[in-house]
């Protein structure tokens, strides 16, 4: 979902890895490499060999030498007006674990993630990921493609990896072992794509923060744009960012009694433990008669509740987005208006571009009776990974691993729970636990980052689980230095405190949604 970011350190070192230098590898592999090159109507692919490369250093991790690997880049085109890049790494025989895994992309954007796929070709996985269809990190790359929002929607995955799948044939002489996808917001919303669309594409999924109900999101970021301006009024924000750290302060105030006990966690925590328990009012913060600083007007409390509540529709005011939680108010400047340019919400060329196709859209002028149904009817097949029935995925035998952050400020936690929810309710109740679990991560923002314990690494997890049976009953997670390390568990169940340690034990009610 980031604009133009993804793991800090993945973009900005995107091919410091990629180091040349004279060397041996075995002749039949570097031939078999190089015969993967083609050239079809569907297809242009180019590989080569490259050694002595080095993984850039991630956080918490030091930098890593790669194997030898034959390096393929290439563009697949499935139908007329579509071209889909991509690139996979694949080591050389010795080096292969027999895995394959493919990395997800972060908000619009064509970039690949390089750092992530040079750890997991470090790890002896062959390494693949899309550029989506397009170039840019902007929803204008649809004009005058109309195949790109298909292919950024669904296609470009599902094209991808096959095609990755009959690379590594060709290259090995035999199909990989096991396939894997791990993504992130976009990527997480990839993820989720896959399991409803294609659930013969990978065995284990890793899907994180998932934005997967793409177009209420993006009317979720409208609400906060039109709730924090006055009608017409497109210069001066009602809420700035001293006031949204001024309401995370007062809400943690409000909330944080309940660390330690029915929360979980421990009651020392300096971030909401379980925010879907809290119901803040910010008219604890309206200024006193006399009193215009440290404090919330009027026109600001009204604003903040907009925020809190969601969009409201129809006569009834029914609530058709889903709202942020207690706790990630400091990150929502991010996401109400667009970054470029202040004076536009938020992803304003999905409306003007992708629901419309009108360059004069007049955001005022958006109903959220009227305008949001339209756009969910034409792009919700395109982009919204929401149908809970996974039943064709769970008996091909997938696993699925969900996580996010309860302090994410850009697509609410409230949806991987809603969506969890609608997911036992086609399977029954308690019937996930041995092919798809949710974790949910106490004060982590938004994929990573927080105050809470967000370092952790669920490739393992997802390895053992789908490798060995071994389903994945709590995951460790580090904090800053010198926290050290907490237990992150499968929903509902939470970390509580044993006195010695922590435990993941099931609570009297499950996380409300609000």
């Amino acid at each position: 979902m980031c604009f133009g970011k993804w793991r800090l350190w993945a973009s900005t070192l995107a091919f410091a890895f990629c180091v040349f230098a004279a060397g041996n590898a075995r002749s039949a592999d570097k031939d078999d490499c190089a015969t993967l090159t083609a050239r079809s109507a569907r297809s242009t692919i180019t590989a080569t060999i490259v050694e002595n490369g080095m993984a850039p250093a991630a956080p918490g991790r030091a930098a890593v030498r790669l194997p030898v690997y034959c390096r393929v880049t290439g563009f697949v085109r499935p139908v007329s007006g579509s071209q889909i890049g991509f690139e996979a790494w694949l080591p050389l025989s010795g080096d292969w674990t027999g895995r394959l895994q493919m990395f997800g992309n972060g908000g619009y954007s064509s970039d690949l993630p390089f750092g992530q796929m040079a750890q997991g070709l470090a790890r002896g996985s062959v390494v693949v990921a899309t550029d989506t269809g397009h170039k840019g990190d902007d929803p204008d790359f649809a004009v005058g493609h109309k195949q790109a929002i298909a292919d950024w929607g669904y296609r470009a995955v599902h094209e991808t990896v096959i095609e990755a799948k009959r690379l590594t044939m060709r290259l090995y002489r035999r199909r990989a072992a096991h396939a894997y996808f791990n993504g992130c917001s976009t990527g997480g919303h990839q993820a989720l794509m896959e399991a409803q669309r294609f659930p013969g594409d990978f065995d284990g999924i890793v899907a994180g923060a998932p934005g997967a109900d793409r177009v209420r999101l993006n009317a979720a970021f409208l609400w906060q744009f039109l709730s924090n301006h006055r009608p017409g009024d497109d210069l001066h924000p009602i809420l700035g960012p001293q006031d949204l750290a001024l309401l995370q302060r007062a809400s943690f105030l409000a909330c944080h009694d309940s660390n330690g006990g029915s929360a979980g966690g421990d009651r020392s925590d300096p971030w909401l433990d379980d925010p879907t328990q809290c119901r803040f009012d910010p008219a604890t913060l309206a200024c006193p008669q006399g009193v215009g600083s440290g404090c919330l007007s009027p026109e600001q409390v009204i604003a903040a509740r907009r925020m809190y509540t969601g969009a409201s529709a129809g006569s009834t005011n029914r609530i058709v987005t889903t709202p942020w939680l207690p706790g990630s108010e400091k990150g929502w400047a991010a996401y109400w208006a667009d970054p470029r340019n202040l004076t536009q919400p938020a992803r304003a060329n999905f409306w003007r571009i992708w629901a419309f196709g009108d360059p004069h859209w007049d955001w005022w002028r958006f109903s959220y009776d009227r305008d949001l149904p339209a756009a969910m009817r034409k792009l919700g097949p395109l982009v919204d990974a929401t149908d809970p029935d996974l039943r064709r995925y769970r008996r091909r035998g997938g696993k699925l691993l969900q996580y996010h952050g309860l302090a994410d400020p850009v697509v609410s936690p409230i949806d991987s729970i809603r969506y969890f929810g609608r997911v036992e309710a086609v399977t029954g109740t308690g019937s996930t636990a041995n092919w798809y679990r949710l974790f949910l991560v106490p004060g982590m923002g938004h994929c990573a980052g927080g105050e809470g314990f967000w370092r952790f690494d669920v490739q393992p997890a997802i390895e053992a689980w789908v490798e060995t049976g071994s389903p994945p009953n709590s995951i460790e997670a580090a904090g800053s230095a010198g926290q050290g390390t907490r237990l992150l568990c499968p929903y509902p169940a939470k970390a509580t405190s044993t006195g010695t340690g922590y435990a993941c034990t099931m609570p009297d009610r499950r996380h409300q949604a609000p």
